[in-house]
């Protein structure tokens, strides 16, 4: 299975590297083709956790992750899916970069252990706002969104989750979760969210 595969990648090559990824997932009938179209990949075969574990990781996360979720710098939801745990830019992120901050470091080991022992598959999904991006490393918000969420899966495997349960996404600005007509709005959709899929209705 051919789910990751930018391990030690350039910055400065992060879009080669998005393309490569998304292709890889699709020749390996694993996912669905490239979500360019807002399209919603799903994980193969996957330990979904039931109604009762979603609610059980959720108070847990937000146990340790408490500052952070008051600061605003994370937030925690329950969706059709399942458990969506965003990451927003402005405490993990500098703006158009896809590097993880050093000062959430504390908060991201925390999440990473939590999510280590729980087991499921987990989809890492790059969010932007609308504002287009052009910069030395990005030359679209496709770019960045997927070089985000790959990035978020290189750390994750470094604190010792399993490759093969994780996959990544990027929306850039097709999923908001707010209007992008204030800064407030355009702020909570610049984020990466870990989704951690529900078992379906039997």
């Amino acid at each position: 299975m051919v789910l990751y595969s930018a391990a030690q990648v350039d910055k400065r090559r992060a879009a080669q590297v998005a393309s490569a990824i998304q292709t890889a997932f699709h020749e390996s009938g694993h996912l669905p083709p490239p979500a360019v179209n807002g399209g919603d990949p799903q994980l193969p075969n996957a330990p979904a956790t039931s109604d009762e574990q979603q609610e059980a990781l959720k108070k847990q996360i937000e146990q340790k992750l408490a500052a952070e979720i008051s600061s605003g710098d994370v937030a925690v939801r329950s969706s059709t899916e399942g458990l969506v745990i965003s990451l927003r830019e402005v405490g993990f992120f500098d703006s158009g970069s896809a590097e993880i901050k050093a000062s959430s470091a504390a908060a991201f080991a925390q999440l990473a252990e939590i999510l280590r022992d729980n087991g499921s598959n987990i989809r890492i999904e790059g969010h932007t706002d609308n504002v287009p991006i052009h910069n030395s490393h990005f030359s679209s918000n496709w770019d960045l969104s997927t070089a985000r969420a790959t990035a978020t899966i290189r750390l994750l495997i470094n604190y010792k989750l399993k490759p093969e349960l994780m996959a990544a996404a990027g929306y850039a600005e097709f999923h908001p979760v707010a209007g992008n007509d204030t800064a407030e709005g355009r702020a909570n959709n610049r984020r990466v969210d870990i989704v951690v899929p529900r078992k379906p209705a039997t």
